[in-house]
């Protein structure tokens, strides 16, 4: 299953763009603020790991890789919805912004649209090589 061709070097180096920036602002975030929001921290920190889980995986090719890649948007799709939710209706216990704060809205509501384009890509990749 090959799912860094075509269209799918274009999701692979989106996911490479949003790990390594996740990974930043997690990191900046950890050093520096910790004690300010450590809940806030941690879920970006969590997001940076799923970002780069799917980053890999989506890059490789074979059926392991393809199912961690599924794994990886789905947690992600998962994580997006859970707390874009909690963020907008319990602001007070996110006293500063995630990766997936209000629905990814910081960057552009990419994070609450890329894991449905990489579950449908590995969809469609998944049904090619059946």
């Amino acid at each position: 299953m090959r799912t860094a061709t075509g269209p799918g070097r274009v999701l692979v180096a989106v996911y490479a763009i949003f790990a390594v920036g996740a990974t930043s602002r997690a990191a900046v975030q950890i050093a520096a603020r910790f004690d300010e929001a450590p809940l806030a921290y941690l879920l970006s920190a969590f997001a940076a790991v799923v970002y780069l889980l799917a980053t890999l995986a989506l890059a490789r090719s074979g059926r392991a890789w393809w199912r961690v890649a599924l794994a990886a948007c789905s947690v992600e799709f998962v994580g997006v919805l859970t707390v874009g939710t909690l963020t907008v209706f319990d602001a007070a216990a996110f006293p500063d912004a995630t990766v997936w704060s209000n629905y990814g809205r910081g960057y552009l509501f990419i994070p609450l649209v890329l894991p449905v384009i990489g579950l449908y890509w590995l969809r469609r990749t998944g049904r090619a090589t059946r």
